[in-house]
């Protein structure tokens, strides 16, 4: 074993990359890389299974930094250790387009899993990580055959477990035994104010001891014979872990260290120099000497664990080919080679049955049609299961003794299951899904924004949809959450019709694999729209004419999910009337907007300006289809606590105030 002095050694070369990169910037923040450097040693040098060399190597250790403003640690780990991140990156550190951003989200070419900018949702994520490695084990794993073998690995500061949503996940993950999970709490008591003992008292080892974590306090985080202690440890237990380790922020600044100084400020030419000093490191500027980086150098050892498994599941092909070949399909991101035949059939089923039932109803039953030709669907809800209608058939609860299940009951923690869904996504071999009411998405929206930044394949199941939830009333009621879902960059917003609709909706959301997907569904009945071959086809483009007129049409009539049954009322008795009426179906605006220029001309004419768009939310955002000369028949207003008849009437989603508002743009 290296001795000590070599470890601390080892460890300031992850220093001085961090005070150098965060004084060049000037930006960034220094403190947390200078306190968890001898941790971070240890544990990347004798303990994480990686390949510098293949980063993207199924069985290799998942690290997440969650207090991910201390980037610096972890670029400096990767470059050190021989990953693609060379000394320039480093000296570009926060530059416009530098493979070194303040925050990393995601890079896995470059070896970062996943590196969250909002605190807590890195062990949140790391959560969802651990579950897919105990899910992936229980599935492929055989009798002397763990293909499936990993831990991950999670650094978190005192702002993660302030932030409710550390609460919500690590909760679950001691529910679930997650005993591959293990986290280390830099406990330096220092956030951006200054000393958290004014704010945050948590007594935090009692608290995950009653999650039922296995807690290790008091480690000494700048001994490194303490934090081996405690890895091993950790790597015997049947729960997941948290590791305390007592640190001094920004460890080697003699003038600086221990003080919020530290945290989110470069530390000044001088006090870099001192530390220079007082840490007897007589290296230049971003200078690693040849023998730190060839102690630090993690290639050789990363080939031998990869070729070491290899070996393994080379022999595990041999005896499972089968198994072999749907792990290695599940982990690249590929969909079953029958899934678009599947789909098919199902939607003509659809076609032929002609239901009237909610959308809710309908995206269980394309769930049940659909879900069982695609295993890694992972289902789940936030203890809304028989209001979300997320269960399938052939769903199996998850538990703590018990990982061969495809459903998971989040509990009433919609942040924490939109976070864990994306570590579940971020690991690789599962598409997850989750479900709760519409309005609740606000309380995973940052989750909801993170799933879109790093372009994940997670769908959110969001029902209860509109005012149409009735007697609940107004805070149940989402009004502006459509149209909210719709702005996020990155984010697929389907609000179906129908049961045709819906069925090609979760299709497209299955089958989109650079990005999230949100379903927003009823909890009221809606009525089947007849379609032609055609007409089915082009919902997959986001938009489509779905009544036409005799002839050119006058006036067009524009709605998505409920309302669209109100438009095509509305459009017979207009044209009852001798008014020529289009009715367009638009489930999808972004899907829509990126077809090419004439496809969406065919639909929505240029030269027609009398246009009318119906749906139950708030309409700012319809103006853009309407122009000048036309009306938006939305929500200006929260809703009311009534049935859902005499809301659609109050708030004027009626056949008569279509008609009323229609012959009005007409006349204009």
């Amino acid at each position: 074993m290296t001795q000590p002095l070599n470890r601390r050694v080892l460890a300031n070369a992850i220093r001085f990359l961090a005070m150098d990169a965060v004084q060049q910037a000037n930006s960034g923040h220094p403190g947390a890389p200078m306190g968890m450097a001898d941790i971070a040693q240890v544990l990347w040098r004798d303990h994480l299974k990686h390949n510098p060399g293949n980063p993207l190597w199924a069985d290799r250790d998942r690290f997440v930094l969650s207090n991910g403003h201390g980037s610096m640690l972890l670029y400096a780990l990767l470059h050190l250790t021989g990953y693609p991140l060379s000394i320039d990156d480093i000296k570009r550190f926060r530059q416009l387009g530098a493979h070194t951003a303040g925050h990393p989200e995601l890079d896995r070419h470059l070896g970062i899993e996943t590196t969250t900018g909002p605190l807590g949702q890195g062990i949140a994520n790391a959560v969802g990580m651990a579950l897919a490695e105990r899910l992936l084990a229980a599935q492929f794993n055989r009798p002397g055959f763990s293909v499936v073998d990993h831990h991950t690995y999670a650094f978190l500061g005192d702002g993660c477990l302030m932030e409710g949503v550390s609460h919500e996940a690590c909760s679950l993950a001691g529910t679930l035994k997650l005993n591959k999970l293990i986290a280390f709490y830099d406990d330096n008591g220092i956030s951006i104010d200054g000393e958290v003992h004014g704010w945050f008292t948590d007594d935090t080892p009692k608290r995950f001891e009653s999650y039922g974590w296995l807690v290790i306090a008091n480690v000494d985080g700048h001994d490194p014979v303490a934090i081996e202690r405690a890895i091993q440890h950790a790597k015997s237990s049947d729960r997941p872990t948290l590791i305390c380790c007592k640190t001094v922020i920004g460890f080697g600044a003699p003038n600086k260290q221990g003080t919020e100084a530290t945290h989110g400020a470069a530390l000044g030419v001088e006090e870099v120099a001192a530390a220079r000093k007082h840490l007897d490191w007589p290296h230049a500027p971003f200078e690693i000497p040849e023998a730190i980086r060839a102690g630090w150098d993690g290639r050789d050892a990363g080939a031998q664990f990869e070729n070491k498994w290899n070996e393994l599941f080379t022999a595990y092909a041999k005896q499972f080919p089968e198994l072999a070949s749907e792990f290695t399909r599940r982990m690249s991101g590929e969909l079953p080679i029958n899934f678009q035949s599947v789909l098919d059939t199902y939607i003509a089923k659809t076609v032929e049955a002609a239901a009237t039932v909610a959308t809710r109803q309908a995206s269980q039953a394309a769930l049940n049609g659909i879900g069982p030709s695609v295993p890694e669907l992972l289902g789940g809800s936030a203890d809304l299961t028989g209001s979300n209608n997320t269960n399938r058939k052939d769903s199996k609860s998850i538990t703590g003794t018990d990982a061969s299940g495809n459903y998971l009951h989040y509990g009433v923690r919609e942040f924490g299951m939109a976070a864990v869904m994306n570590g579940l996504a971020l690991h690789g071999g599962f598409i997850p899904y989750g479900g709760t009411f519409l309005v609740f998405s606000d309380y995973a929206r940052n989750a909801l924004r993170m799933s879109a930044l790093m372009k994940q394949r997670v769908i959110y199941v969001f029902t209860h949809d509109s005012i149409g939830l009735g007697e609940d009333g107004p805070t149940h009621q989402p009004v502006e959450h459509v149209a909210s879902l719709r702005i996020i960059p990155n984010m697929q917003v389907w609000r179906p019709c129908d049961t045709v609709e819906t069925a090609i909706a979760w299709g497209e959301s299955i089958k989109h694999a650079s990005g999230p997907s949100s379903l927003i569904l009823s909890r009221q009945a809606l009525a089947f729209q007849t379609r032609t071959t055609q007409q089915v086809a082009d919902i997959r483009r986001g938009g489509y004419v779905l009544v036409d007129s005799q002839g050119a049409p006058e006036l067009i009539l524009i709605a998505t999910g409920s309302e669209v049954a109100l438009v095509v009322e509305a459009a017979k008795q207009l044209a009852a009337s001798g008014q020529s009426v289009r009715v367009v179906s638009m489930p999808n605006v972004s899907v829509f907007a990126a077809q090419d220029a004439a496809y969406r001309e065919q639909v929505l004419p240029s030269k027609v300006e009398r246009r009318v768009v119906v749906e139950a939310g708030v309409g700012e955002a319809w103006y853009r289809y309407v122009g000048t000369k036309g009306a938006v028949i939305g929500m200006d207003t929260f809703g009311a606590s009534a049935p859902a008849k005499d809301l659609f009437k109050q708030f004027g989603f009626t056949v008569e105030n279509v008609v009323r508002v229609a012959e009005q743009v007409l006349a204009s």
